[in-house]
């Protein structure tokens, strides 16, 4: 994977632009920082020269998003660096998200600037960023699951890969989820450090790659649904016992009718609502079987459904697998 430019090309660090503009949810950033100051430290070289910096236009003091606030910050100088790190910021909508590249002009024309030699990388909302500067345009990328329709219409000359967690194309790489950080770290400093010493990090800095589950199970937590219906009916599916989750007894504590409720979904879910509810509470079975040692006699007794053999049925025809198949691939234990 051609990450960045090779040893041979860079002999002294990799100078990494971490990049804060106003909104940005910088958790990712410092974690990104932190994993790559324990990577020097554990093999005694400065292979890694992370700097916190903002674009031109961003002021003295940036408000970060919830209320942070970064003063004296460098400015952002892409000539000076190999490679830049853009994050995500907070959006519910892919409204949002125009609302912040035509806000966020200064960073989107500082990554525009940028030398084709320098890598471009980004996570999460931030690879819309990175879309608008043209920095992915013929290029493979994908972006949090919730923007890929919008980021394929608005950015049709991008090669949107959205089922893919990371992809790496020439000189960027992105990763979806508020935690695509990780994946880019880890892709990076599996590039550039032996086997024994990655796994030293990722076990010393408690930062393990991130769970994977089946694609059918992509997306589906309560915290990742994209409007407050799905959000309200996500928490009464998972509350319910299996056997008792209808359309009809969905639809009256969200006060409307079956046909409303099933076209509201069919249109925000791009699903039926049916299945919706099916995939919210065979994704509860995902979850224990990846985290918990439990019985699926047990699983299937908790949440609610008929008998083990009803379970395993339904999480064949979903996901292809029976549940001790999906446990013994997925499982990180």
């Amino acid at each position: 994977m051609d990450i960045i430019h090779s040893k041979e090309d860079t002999p002294g660090p990799l100078r990494i632009a971490l990049l804060l503009f106003p909104g940005c949810m910088p958790a990712g950033l410092f974690a990104f920082a932190d994993m790559l100051h324990a990577a020097n430290r554990r093999t005694r070289r400065a292979l890694f020269e992370p700097r916190f910096v903002v674009a031109d236009g961003d002021g003295d003091v940036l408000p970060g998003a919830h209320g942070l606030r970064f003063e004296g910050m460098a400015r952002f100088e892409p000539a000076s660096f190999d490679a830049v790190l853009v994050p995500g910021f907070w959006a519910e909508s892919p409204r949002d998200v125009d609302i912040a590249i035509e806000r966020r002009r200064s960073v989107v024309d500082k990554l525009r600037a940028c030398p084709r030699r320098v890598s471009c990388w980004a996570y999460c909302t931030g690879a819309a960023l990175l879309a608008a500067s043209g920095r992915l345009d013929g290029e493979a990328a994908t972006v949090t699951w919730w923007l890929a329709d919008a980021m394929k219409s608005r950015f049709p000359v991008v090669e949107w890969r959205c089922e893919q967690d990371l992809v790496s194309s020439s000189r960027c790489m992105t990763a979806g989820g508020v935690n695509g950080h990780y994946a880019i770290v880890q892709a990076l400093i599996e590039e550039h450090l032996p086997p024994a010493v990655v796994r030293d990090l990722v076990r010393l800095m408690v930062l393990p790659r991130p769970m994977q589950p089946h694609p059918a199970f992509r997306a589906m937590s309560l915290i990742e649904q994209r409007s407050a219906l799905l959000r309200r009916l996500h928490a009464l599916v998972e509350a319910m016992p299996a056997e008792q989750v209808t359309t009809a007894a969905l639809a009256e504590p969200l006060a409307m009718s079956e046909r409303t409720l099933s076209r509201k979904v069919s249109s925000e879910a791009s699903m039926p609502a049916a299945t919706y509810a099916r995939r919210v509470k065979l994704n509860q079975v995902s979850e224990r079987l990846m985290l918990t040692r439990e019985s699926v006699s047990s699983i299937a007794a908790e949440l609610g459904f008929s008998s083990e053999s009803n379970l395993s049925r339904m999480f064949k025809d979903a996901t292809g697998m029976t549940p001790q198949a999906y446990r013994r691939r997925f499982s990180p234990g």
